[in-house]
């Protein structure tokens, strides 16, 4: 049984082959090809085993090595390493060839180089069985490297579906974001809007209070120029008729007298023109529109009309209100670099805000209590500090902080738009390059600070 160990290798080779080369996927008809080959050699082998003949083994082997070699052939370009099958069946099916043909032909050269065949076949055995492993390692390398890139591609075509689940994330958040954007614009223009609504009734409310108050000051100096010229009438109609008396009845002293009289008239006329005349320029020019240009400015001068002005016009509103008003100005305070308007209404919302106080606290009739609103100048080291002080209802300590801040207001709804004391900050902070402190205790009184600097 020469051919047993061989045949056995043969039959051993085609399962190999068979899952190797995949042939159920890629040569289905060859095979189904090798399975009947398969159980033929084995029947085959059976039979010259029972008749111990050895001759139907070897064309059997051949035959097996034939049917391992083509699907090999076939699928060397499909296949990496059918190739190196290939070559790996051919030598050894050379080799068993010559082998046995020279078992059979040259018996006696045969017996005499019997070991250098048997060499050869155990050699040719080796060799195929190193190609083997080499193959199949090769071919286990190189499924790893087909399940790696399958897994790869696995992977990208997970990853370009996450990419294309957060690109569709991205552009809707996007689109949403866009149109919040869109809404918070409309919002915001609409709240500018608003605000500069806000600002102007703002400015008008302070307009017209200093319009009350410039009314009721410029009253004053009109009040005199109309007495004193309605008594130079009287004077020079009395005048007239004592020039038509014939000279010798004149009395001469009495013209002389009535003479003197209408000439203080006249210069008490001109006095109060000029000083209703003064209001009028002086107001006109603070309450106008802001140029934004700083100006040299007398400040105990701009703050003592600004004080009367305010008294007045609330005064205006209300005939039953009454202020004691105190002021404490340095009269050696250099002038100051100051926009006249934007600051001119500073004090006017400061002011405002202090007889206001004054006025709500003597509503509630306390005894022995009375307004008083105190504004005062000084010069402290390098600065220029101007105070407003009241003795209302003063700031509850939770509402400090906030006092400052655009639209809060301790008014009543409808009394106050919030923004009196936050456009004052604004002006004085980033205007003027200075500073505005609160100091209030509630219920005795509240004192707004203003620090400048030196103009020197």
């Amino acid at each position: 049984m020469s051919f047993l160990l061989p045949f056995l290798a043969a039959f051993f080779l085609l399962t190999f082959v068979q899952k190797f080369l995949q042939t159920a996927e890629r040569l289905p008809e060859w095979h189904q090809r090798i399975r009947v080959g398969r159980f033929a050699a084995f029947g085959f082998l059976l039979v010259d085993v029972v008749t111990d003949s050895e001759k139907i083994a070897p064309p059997v082997f051949f035959g097996l090595l034939i049917l391992v070699a083509i699907p090999a052939y076939l699928l060397k370009e499909e296949v990496p390493n059918a190739r190196l099958l290939f070559w790996m069946i051919v030598p050894l099916g050379v080799v068993f060839l010559i082998d046995n043909l020279a078992e059979y032909w040259t018996p006696r050269f045969y017996e005499n180089y019997h070991t250098i065949f048997q060499t050869a076949k155990s050699i040719v055995f080796v060799l195929s069985f190193v190609l083997a492993v080499i193959a199949h390692n090769q071919q286990r390398e190189l499924n790893k490297q087909r399940q790696k890139l399958a897994q790869e591609e696995e992977n990208n075509r997970v990853l370009e579906a996450k990419k294309l689940d957060l690109e569709y994330q991205v552009a809707e958040r996007t689109a949403e974001i866009t149109k919040q954007k869109e809404e918070l614009q409309q919002a915001l223009e609409h709240l500018k809007a608003t605000q500069e609504q806000l600002i102007q009734s703002e400015k008008l409310a302070g307009l017209g209070e200093l319009t009350a108050g410039i009314a009721h000051e410029i009253q004053n100096p009109l009040n005199f120029v109309n007495n004193f010229s309605e008594v130079s009438v009287e004077l020079l109609d009395e005048l007239k008729a004592e020039r038509t008396k014939a000279k010798e009845k004149r009395d001469e002293e009495l013209e002389n007298e009535i003479l003197e009289d209408i000439f203080q008239n006249l210069e008490k006329i001109n006095y109060h023109g000029k000083r209703a005349s003064s209001i009028v320029t002086g107001m006109l020019q603070h309450s106008r529109a802001s140029t934004g240009k700083k100006e040299s400015i007398n400040l105990n001068t701009l703050a003592d009309e600004y004080l009367r002005l305010s008294y007045h016009g609330l005064r205006a509103k209300d005939k039953s209100f009454n202020a004691k008003m105190n002021t404490f100005f340095d009269e050696s305070l250099p002038k100051v670099n100051i926009i006249p308007q934007d600051f001119g209404r500073v004090l006017l919302n400061l002011i405002n805000n202090a007889f206001y106080a004054v006025q709500a606290r003597s509503s509630t009739h306390p005894e022995n209590y009375v307004p008083t609103v105190t504004v005062s100048t000084e010069q402290i080291g390098q600065t220029i500090v101007i105070s407003v002080t009241d003795n209302g209802t003063g700031i509850p300590e939770e509402l400090k902080s906030k006092i400052f801040q655009p639209f809060f207001t301790t008014k009543p709804t409808g009394q106050g738009t919030g923004l009196g004391l936050s456009l004052a900050y604004d002006i004085v902070t980033k205007g003027h390059g200075g500073t505005i402190e609160l100091e209030s205790i509630e219920g005795k009184g509240t004192t707004f600070k203003i620090t400048l600097p030196d103009p020197s």
